[in-house]
């Protein structure tokens, strides 16, 4: 990093103070990054040979930077937690400080810091910008990064428009170089066949934008449009990773005043934590796959990693013409390039590309490798392919490194706000699923700071696995039918594909399994929270689409809620195996019971918090706990 610009300095929160932390501050601003393509650490970066360079021979990049640190930055905890932006927005304030947008995203009223957990603890918040295809605006933090001009290349999009607008207009990735090279197929499903109907064509609106006209019968609002064609211009999306390598180094060591987290000539961090949400969760997986965990002066940047509802999946950003906002879902591409071998952190060999590889063993060489707590919502064991993170390419069981854990979420979609409970989307079948998985991160984040600190283990990993028979093929995973609850395994593959020929040529699976279910169904293994532990209604990761929108293939992100019927009679009527409200608790003081029992047993477990347990047994007395209304 050659320089670091404030723009900003300002208090956080209004003023509002966090105990021992005191106020915080809102600092904003720009870090320069210069890199050596010569450098073994650098040469990594797809097209940085390409890349223009300064009078040193340099390849430069400006990030935007946003920091929240104490006042006082020695009156801090000593963590440094780097929340990956998520196409440029924070993420973090909502997991687990329970903040609601755009306040999460500001920090600018004593509200936006919600219960204060993250401020509470002394922690100083920092985000990078590292996506070089949006643009830096207020809210949205970015990267400038080298554009590769003239370079032109094949680009292929899909697109799923869940409407029955036509024509619809689409947003390309990367410029058009050339209108002739525009192409458009259709198919309602990924394994069927490509077509081009009467009625579908695509046209160039301008060099971003084009225009896709649907055929008028045959296919429904789920059907899969794949867009080929010629772009031109890109950028070398690669140096996102070094971005957030250098910036995290710089604040970590350096201990010049041109560091706003440093005092009296030393840094005032004493641990580094990178976490990340779903996209970003996946760029941390390539981040440490890549290397990019140790910097240019052989040091290890993030002591612990904590990659969260990533799946078994990495990114489309390393690569020419690659997309970081893309991420396939179901019923889309089973092998696109975030869907890559290797899988899981162990080093494994895989016979479909003849690759020996692991996420952890570019930092094994080197010495650099972090501590690993990545965390899953149900939903990625259905739409993911989370299993390939506890199972070798054929499908048998392994075990994690021991300086690896691993944890299933249960009964959790997705990512969801906190507060919300459920309801409908047109194109899902069922009601939709409100838990927010504030409660157990807050408990893991704090086992991570303790394992790094004091070196006390985390608890061990919860998900599903093989040799437990709690990991199964999706049609062994629902013990009997539920009424309400329709069940047809459906969950998204895993593929390698020939990505060098477009459209790719499949070449082999891999086998995916999916967590075995109660008689609930809900899923057996896993960190259950309190809403699992002390149930009114089955909470699912999946959730499948509607009649007219694709409906044997899975809505995105979410999960579903089915509640229980009130009483024996109810259920029965209705043909509903799972045992009644009034069977499961004799009255509301008992249901108030079997929560405070699996509160206390989360709370020795170091699954919860005992604030938490405290906040949700009053949730649970009031009758809020189950998110049902």
């Amino acid at each position: 990093m050659t320089g670091f610009e404030v723009t900003e300095d300002a208090p956080a929160f209004a003023g509002r103070s966090f105990g021992e932390a005191g106020e915080y501050r809102r600092i904003t601003g720009r870090a320069t990054i210069a890199l050596d393509p010569a450098d073994p650490r650098n040469a990594v970066i797809a097209d940085i040979d390409l890349a223009p360079r300064n009078a040193a021979g340099r390849v430069e990049a400006i990030a935007d930077v946003a920091i929240l640190r104490p006042a006082d930055p020695a009156r801090g905890s000593g963590t440094l937690l780097l929340d990956v932006p998520n196409r440029g927005r924070k993420l973090a304030p909502q997991l687990f400080d329970d903040a609601a947008q755009p306040g999460a995203n500001n920090a600018a009223t004593a509200e936006d810091a919600g219960i204060g957990f993250l401020a509470g603890r002394g922690t100083t918040m920092v985000w990078v910008g590292w996506q070089s295809d949006i643009p830096s605006i207020p809210g949205q933090l970015a990267l400038a990064a080298p554009v590769l001009r003239g370079v032109r290349g094949p680009v292929r999009e899909e697109f799923v428009f869940d409407n029955s607008r036509n024509p619809a207009t689409v947003t390309l990735a990367w410029p058009l170089a050339d209108t002739a090279s525009l192409k458009v197929t259709v198919r309602q499903a990924w394994s069927d066949p490509r077509q081009t109907p009467e009625g579908l064509s695509v046209r160039a609106v301008d060099e971003k934008r084009v225009e896709v006209s649907r055929p008028a019968q045959g296919f429904d609002a789920g059907a899969l449009y794949e867009v080929t064609y010629t772009g031109r211009d890109p950028a070398v999306l690669g140096v996102g990773f070094a971005a957030v390598r250098d910036v995290a180094s710089f604040l970590r060591r350096d201990g010049s005043p041109a560091n706003p987290l440093a005092k009296a000539g030393r840094t005032t961090v004493h641990r580094t934590i990178g976490f990340g949400v779903s996209q970003s969760g996946r760029f941390l997986r390539d981040f440490l796959h890549l290397g990019f965990n140790e910097d240019t002066q052989g040091r290890v940047v993030f002591d612990g990693l904590m990659p969260h509802v990533a799946g078994a999946r990495r990114m489309a950003t390393n690569v020419r013409f690659g997309q970081p906002g893309r991420n396939a879902r179901h019923p889309q591409d089973p092998a696109w390039q975030a869907d890559t071998f290797p899988f899981t952190y162990g080093v494994l060999e895989d016979p479909l590309s003849g690759r020996r590889d692991g996420l952890l063993l570019r930092c094994r060489l080197s010495s650099t490798c972090p501590k690993v707590m990545q965390s899953d919502s149900e939903h990625e064991w259905w739409a993911s392919r989370a299993s390939l993170l506890v199972t070798d390419t054929a499908g048998h069981h392994i075990d994690l490194p021991p300086d690896v854990r691993a944890y299933l979420i249960a009964g959790t979609p997705h990512f969801e706000a906190p507060g919300g409970t459920t309801g409908r989307i047109e194109a899902a079948s069922l009601p939709t699923n409100p838990m927010h998985a504030g409660p157990p991160m807050r408990a893991l984040l704090a086992a991570m700071e303790s394992w790094l600190a004091d070196g006390r283990e985390p608890p061990s990993s919860r998900v599903p696995m093989r040799s437990h028979g709690t990991l199964v093929a999706a049609a062994a995973a629902m013990p009997a039918p539920i009424p309400g609850l329709p069940y047809a395994g459906i969950h998204t593959s895993a593929a390698y594909s020939d990505q060098a020929v477009l459209p790719p040529q499949e070449i082999g699976r891999y086998p995916v399994f999916v967590p075995r279910l109660d008689g609930d169904g809900m899923s057996i293994a896993g960190v259950r929270a309190l809403q699992l532990a002390a149930p009114r209604a089955s909470y699912t990761g999946w959730n499948p689409r509607a009649n007219g929108f694709s409906p044997m293939t899975l809505y995105p992100l979410q999960g579903a809620v089915v509640p229980f019927a009130a009483t024996k009679e109810a259920r029965m009527a209705a043909g509903d195996p799972r045992p009644s409200v009034a069977e499961r608790y004799a009255d509301d003081g008992a249901y108030a019971a079997a929560v405070r029992a699996a509160a206390a047993d989360a709370v020795a477990e170091r699954l919860l918090l005992p604030a938490d347990a405290e906040a949700l047994i009053a949730r649970a007395e009031n009758g809020r706990m189950a998110q049902l209304r």
